[in-house]
């Protein structure tokens, strides 16, 4: 994973307000109700195997990261789908489509974090 530039770590303007936030988690949750309409799932959390496959598809350079990754860490299938559907929100909260690298990217560091608390 790429490193953090100081620039971007020692940067002093404001990040988003509470409202922005509670918007956007509003308007992912309305995306997720939406992909999951008629099912019994409502929630990213709760998919099945088939939809895993059906709504998290990474591009490519996501899943060379997640072969890279997988290999290096030993990550299991359960935390391989866990990224995946981590992913999957963030790609949610930023209203895109498709899950990019970069989202898979984060879903890792929040799993690595996961990993090192228990």
């Amino acid at each position: 994973m790429p490193a953090v530039r100081y620039r971007d770590l020692a940067d002093r303007a404001e990040g988003e307000s509470s409202a922005e936030i509670v918007t956007r988690v509003e308007r992912a949750r309305e995306i997720q109700l939406e992909r999951f309409k008629g099912t019994k799932v409502h929630c990213n959390a709760h998919m099945a195997p088939r939809q895993i496959r059906k709504f998290c598809e990474p591009d490519a350079g996501g899943h060379r990261l997640l072969e890279v990754v997988t290999e290096k860490l030993g990550f299991s299938a359960r935390a391989y789908t866990r990224i995946l559907k981590v992913a999957r929100t963030i790609a949610d909260l930023e209203g895109t489509e498709s899950i990019r690298e970069q989202h898979i990217a984060e879903a890792i560091q929040y799993r690595s974090l996961d990993r090192k608390t228990f």
